[in-house]
């Protein structure tokens, strides 16, 4: 009974989320596959029948055994039986004709591939599921969809907090490898339970929702027809969707039919989970590690900030040959040196929205950190303010959000042999935001002298040339981060511009040069 009323619960809770906006759902592939590509010839050998999976599947094991190479591994775990389908067919004609994309794809998955097997093993979920990730998000762990979906399996909000994924000012679960991994096999594994092990079903419930896939199968028994995938009438994504992951499956178990180079890849952990207590600031996190912030960023992709957060989750994925000094200098480390704070005095008339603005935090963060139950504040009493003493110590994925603004439209003339990935590779965009810009699906097919609206960002501050200069004077209580967002510069703009000005900390009365546009 208790299964019972936990898969009903994913079955109702899926039909809320999905059932309204199955379309946003949908849309929230970072890299959409084209269908307009044209076919990969290498792939047609006369006369000679296409490959085998699960015959490659049982050769794997023996591979494996020889190489000790996690793709072998993987495919030794592919289970979801042989199908012969042209929409098949027409994605592995994709993924040939753009070798680069599957190069990209191993090399994004390599530090987290081994977590994903291991999680889906113990699921006991077929195989080929390690691969979603690449489908979802071609293996980013930062990927952000217009549709909110985020992270390597690209959870839309409601769903991940459904299946335990805070998402807050500090941390997104949902960018968490390790923990949205663990969140994405686990809803797999019941929607497998709930379509009685037909994996493809449950990877279109993935894609569409619980109740759309459902209401199709239904809609077919009324009517005495087939209730496979292949017999349903489902969005057109969706009838995509799953062919492109057996797609990528077929040609990663057929690598050398194919042509493809699977880059061997040694079977074992590239990084450990390690319990760090409390709250520790990131720079701090790199120092005692002997890595980069920005190598922990990678692993840990859920950061938001340049701290793990207050009320957790206290851990950290850390390189595994750095985890054992990591582990001995953090049991050395004061608590008092854990997270730089900076002291606020709290001033007649202030409130904690304008304390907040002034750090460039949260009105939620400070109350976190100081343990308030609600926004009064006392003049006179101090309030802990976090400070990172390395600013740049600020997640890829907050800044790739800041970048977003304005933008200029144009408009693209088609030109002969264009298709909507071609012309958004050329033009550096998504050719799923150019498909929804023009009102046309991502597998249309282009005409000749056709015009589409295209739109391109116009204030990113990362190619602005800065030709004017200023001399600035550090004042007590400023920061590097305080500075660049006073004048809307990086900090590494400021080190650059400063490199013999700048000593290990800053100092009132030091003289800074700022660069802008004049």
């Amino acid at each position: 009974m208790q299964k019972f009323n936990r898969r009903f619960s994913v079955v109702f809770f899926s039909t809320l989320v999905f059932v309204q906006g199955c379309s946003v759902k949908n849309s929230h592939r970072v890299e959409n596959i084209e269908q307009n590509e044209p076919i990969n010839e290498l792939a047609r050998k006369s006369g000679v029948k296409r490959p085998s999976v699960s015959k490659k599947a049982k050769k794997a094991k023996k591979n494996f055994a020889q190489s000790n190479d996690s793709w072998q591994y993987l495919i030794s775990m592919f289970a979801i039986p042989d199908v012969d389908d042209a929409l098949i067919e027409k994605q592995v004609d994709w993924y040939l004709a753009h070798p680069k994309y599957i190069e990209t794809i191993q090399k994004r998955a390599e530090p987290y591939i081994y977590n994903i097997i291991k999680q889906v093993e113990e699921k006991g979920l077929p195989g080929e599921i390690a691969l979603l990730p690449a489908v979802e998000s071609g293996f980013k762990a930062h990927a952000y969809s217009r549709a909110s979906a985020s992270g390597l399996w690209q959870f839309m909000p409601a769903t991940g907090k459904f299946y335990g994924l805070d998402q807050n000012w500090w941390y997104d679960g949902r960018r968490d490898v390790y923990a949205s991994t663990d969140a994405a096999t686990t809803y797999l594994q019941e929607l497998g339970e709930t379509f009685d092990n037909d994996w493809l079903l449950a990877l279109a419930s993935y894609n569409a929702g619980v109740g759309t896939v459902s209401r199709s199968v239904k809609r077919n028994a009324a009517k005495n027809e087939e209730t496979d995938f292949w017999s349903l009438d489902l969005p057109r994504e969706t009838k995509n969707y799953v062919p492109r992951l057996l797609a990528l499956a077929k040609i990663f178990a057929n690598a050398e039919y194919y042509g493809v180079n699977l880059k061997t890849q040694t079977h074992k952990p590239a990084f450990m989970a390690v319990n760090i207590g409390s709250q520790l600031e990131l720079s701090k996190a790199a120092q005692l590690s002997n890595t980069t912030v920005e190598e922990l960023f990678h692993l840990n992709p859920g950061l938001s900030r340049g701290y793990t957060p207050p009320q957790g989750p206290h851990r950290l994925l850390i390189p595994v040959e750095n985890v054992e000094l990591f582990k001995k200098n953090l049991a050395a480390l004061p608590v008092n040196e854990r997270v730089h704070w900076q002291r606020h005095k709290v001033k007649a008339g202030e409130n904690l929205a304008a304390i907040a603005r002034h750090y460039n935090t949260q009105v939620t963060a400070i109350r976190e950190v100081n343990q308030l139950d609600n926004n009064n504040i006392l003049a006179g009493n101090h309030l802990l303010i976090p400070v990172s003493r390395k600013q740049t110590a600020q997640n890829p994925f907050t800044q790739v959000k800041q970048k977003t603004g304005t933008y200029k439209k144009s408009v693209y003339t088609v030109k002969a042999g264009d298709s909507l990935w071609g012309i958004a590779k050329k033009l550096g965009l998504l050719s799923k935001d150019i498909a929804q810009w023009n009102h046309i699906e991502l597998d249309n097919t282009l005409s000749l002298g056709q015009s589409l609206v295209i739109k391109q960002p116009t204030n990113n501050a990362r190619h602005s040339t800065h030709n004017t200069a200023v001399k600035y004077t550090v004042r007590s209580g400023d920061s590097l981060y305080a500075i660049s967002e006073k004048f809307k510069v990086s900090v590494a703009e400021l080190r650059k511009w400063n490199t013999t000005a700048l000593g290990k900390y800053l100092k009132p009365g030091q003289t800074l040069t700022i660069k802008f546009d004049g």
